[in-house]
């Protein structure tokens, strides 16, 4: 058991660093910064560790990100509502594609509704209506989706993902 938990958090932590270091290719959409790797890790946390690392590891490379000015206090929303969603809903009904929509959802819809709130009351940004931040998170978390699903099923196909579930 312990066993376990140590090659999860190790995972977790390749995964978090591969968000921290994927966030330097990031692109502007309106007035936000998108990272789709972040995404593509909230799905591969989902999708191997489950809803609670993947959690985890959407608040320390947000944490990281910020610290090392690589993101914004908006990550925290972003990143979080959808790793936690797309593992909930991964961990329900293995189901991939109802994985890939859960993530676009919660960070797209849920966290660019939970940002609004973040960019006017912590970073005291005046944003002209609460759904602006929609728009550029849903770019970032199509993206992120697509690199993500690509991955997953070629990870699939050639058995590497039955494998690495299976060690875990």
């Amino acid at each position: 058991m312990k066993n376990h938990s140590v090659k999860k958090l190790a995972l977790a932590g390749v995964l978090c660093a591969l968000a921290v270091v994927g966030s330097t290719f990031s692109f502007p959409v309106l007035s936000s910064k998108c990272a789709p790797v972040q995404h593509m890790v909230n799905i591969m946390c989902a999708v191997l560790l489950g809803p609670w690392y993947g959690l985890g590891a959407a608040f320390a490379a947000s944490l990281l990100r910020n610290l090392m000015g690589l993101g914004s206090l908006m990550a925290f929303p972003g990143s979080m509502c959808g790793a936690l969603l797309c593992g909930l809903a991964y961990k329900g009904t293995k189901n991939l594609t109802l994985t890939l929509a859960a993530e676009v959802f919660g960070t797209g819809i849920i966290g660019g509704l939970a940002a609004y709130p973040v960019a006017k009351g912590l970073m005291g940004l005046t944003p002209e209506t609460y759904t602006v931040y929609i728009v550029p998170f849903l770019v970032s978390t199509v993206a992120g989706s697509i690199l993500a699903g690509l991955l997953i099923f070629a990870m699939e196909k050639n058995g590497a993902l039955g494998k690495l579930q299976t060690t875990l």
